[in-house]
C-alpha cells in the first residue's frame, strides 16, 4: 500500500522525482485525506466522500478501471452509492459506473452533471471514429471508442449545493476550463477541494492540439476562485493528492499565474498586429516556473496554449496571406523540390540538419516526402527525424503525434 499523501508531500519538497506525479501514470491505491474522504489514484482518479448511510462518488474512472477502482472505492466504503458527480464530459472519468451498476441490480443512484455534458456525449458519438483515431495517436495505444454513455439523471447550470447523507452540503461550481462543461466541488466542513482537470500534476491541458477548444483564461479564474475558498486539501482529476492550505494555495495560485501570463503575452502582441508565427515563437514562460512539479509540459506544452488563445480570440487564420486559399501542399513541395534540384537534395538537407535544427529538419523531410512519396531513403529519413523528435519532445501530445508519424 502506497501513502499518496506522504509521496506528495515529498515530490513537492524535492525530495522525490517528480515522475511519482505523471497524471498518466496511475497507482492504483486509495488513500483517506480527510474524514470520510478519500481519493482512488486511477488513470483518471476517483473521490468518495463517505456519510452516514451513503456515498457520493465524484468522477467514476474510465472502463478500462472500472473493475478496480470499484474495488479500492469499496476497501474504503461499504455504504451504498448515493450519486456519483461527474466533473465533466471525458470518457477517463465517466465510463466507470457498471460495477456500482452491477452490485445494486440496475442503477439505484443518482448521476449529476454539468448541462452541457449531454452535448459533449452527442458530439462524441458522432465522432467517434475520429475520436478513436487521434486519441490513438495521442496515448500510443488502441483506442476503441465508446459510442453509449452514462444516462445523466441532474443537470447544472451555474452552481448547485447538494446535502449528503448527514446533511452536509456538498458545493459544485461549474466554470469552463480544459472543457465547457466542467464542475469543480468544495465540501464546507472539510475544507477538501476536488478539481476534476482543472488540476493535474502537469502543465495544464489547454492548447490539446488535436482537440476542440479550450479556455486557458477562464481556467485562471476558476483557479482562483478555488484559491478564495481557503482549501485544505486538494484532489485533482489525475495525479496525487496535495494537503496543508500553504502547499494548496501555492499550487492553485502558481498554475492560475502561468496560464494568465500565456493568455496576456498573446493579446499584447494579437493587438500589436502580429501574426501567429511570430507569437508563437516569441511567447515564454520562465524555466523555473516549468520546473515546477505541477508544472511541468509531460501532457500539454505551453506553445500550444499559445496556439488556444489565438484560437480563442482570433480565429483560424494565421495572418499569413499564402495560406488563406493556399495551394496543395503537394504541389508546392514538388515546385520546391525542382528549385532544389531534386526531392533527394531535399531529404539530403533535411539529414543534414537533424543534428543542430530538427524543426526544420522536419519540415525538409516533409516536403521532400511530398514531392516523392514513394522514395525509400525519404522514408528512412523521415522515420529517423520523427524518432530523434518523439525522443526529444517532454509532452505526452508530441511524442505521441512525432511516434505515429515515425511509425
Amino acid at each position: 500500500m502506497i501513502d499518496l499523501i506522504r509521496l506528495s508531500e515529498r515530490v513537492l519538497a524535492g525530495e522525490a522525482p517528480s515522475e511519482f506525479t505523471h497524471p498518466f501514470d496511475p497507482l492504483f491505491d486509495v488513500a483517506e485525506v480527510a474524514d470520510g474522504v478519500a481519493m482512488v489514484s486511477g488513470f483518471a482518479n476517483v473521490a468518495a466522500i463517505r456519510r452516514a448511510g451513503g456515498l457520493s462518488l465524484i468522477d467514476v474512472g474510465s472502463w478500462l478501471t472500472a473493475v478496480p477502482g470499484h474495488q479500492l472505492v469499496r476497501r474504503f466504503a461499504p455504504e451504498p452509492l448515493e450519486r456519483a458527480i461527474f466533473t465533466h464530459g471525458h470518457v477517463d472519468h465517466v465510463m466507470g459506473l457498471g460495477p456500482f451498476e452491477d452490485e445494486a441490480a440496475g442503477r439505484a443512484f443518482e448521476v449529476i452533471a454539468q448541462r452541457r455534458t449531454p452535448e459533449r456525449f452527442a458530439r462524441y458519438t458522432k465522432t467517434a471514429g475520429w475520436n478513436g483515431c487521434i486519441n490513438q495517436r495521442q496515448f500510443s495505444m488502441p483506442v476503441r471508442w465508446p459510442t453509449r454513455y452514462p444516462a445523466i439523471d441532474r443537470l447544472v447550470d451555474d452552481a448547485l449545493t447538494i446535502p449528503l447523507a448527514d446533511g452536509a452540503p456538498l458545493e459544485l461550481f461549474h466554470d469552463r476550463g480544459e472543457t465547457d462543461d466542467h464542475l469543480w466541488a468544495f465540501l464546507p466542513d472539510r475544507r477538501v477541494l476536488f478539481t476534476g482537470d482543472l488540476f493535474i500534476w502537469a502543465f495544464p491541458n489547454a492548447g490539446n492540439p488535436q482537440k476542440v477548444q479550450r479556455y486557458p483564461d477562464a481556467w485562471a479564474a476558476a483557479l482562483r476562485k478555488m484559491a478564495a475558498k481557503r482549501p485544505a486539501v486538494l484532489l485533482p482529476g489525475h495525479g496525487l493528492p496535495i494537503v496543508g492550505e500553504d502547499a494548496v494555495q501555492r499550487a492553485l495560485v502558481e498554475t492560475a499565474e502561468a496560464l494568465e501570463s500565456i493568455v496576456a503575452q498573446v493579446l499584447a502582441r494579437m493587438n500589436e498586429g502580429a501574426d501567429l508565427d511570430a507569437i508563437v515563437h516569441a511567447v515564454k514562460l520562465p524555466a523555473a516556473t516549468l520546473e515546477r512539479p505541477y508544472l511541468r509540459p509531460v501532457y500539454d506544452d505551453p506553445s500550444f496554449v499559445v496556439r488556444t488563445v489565438w484560437r480563442l480570440y482570433g480565429g483560424w487564420w494565421d495572418q499569413d496571406p499564402a495560406s488563406l486559399l493556399p495551394a496543395p501542399k503537394d504541389a508546392l513541395a514538388r515546385e520546391l523540390a525542382e528549385l532544389a534540384g531534386g526531392a533527394e537534395a531535399l531529404r539530403a538537407r533535411a539529414e543534414a540538419r537533424m543534428a543542430d535544427d530538427l524543426p526544420l529538419a522536419t519540415h525538409l523531410v516533409e516536403l521532400a516526402r511530398r514531392a516523392a512519396p514513394g522514395d525509400a531513403a525519404i522514408a528512412e529519413t523521415r522515420r529517423e527525424i520523427y524518432r530523434r523528435r518523439a525522443a526529444a519532445e517532454p509532452s505526452l501530445m508530441a511524442k505521441g503525434i512525432f511516434g505515429a508519424a515515425a511509425k
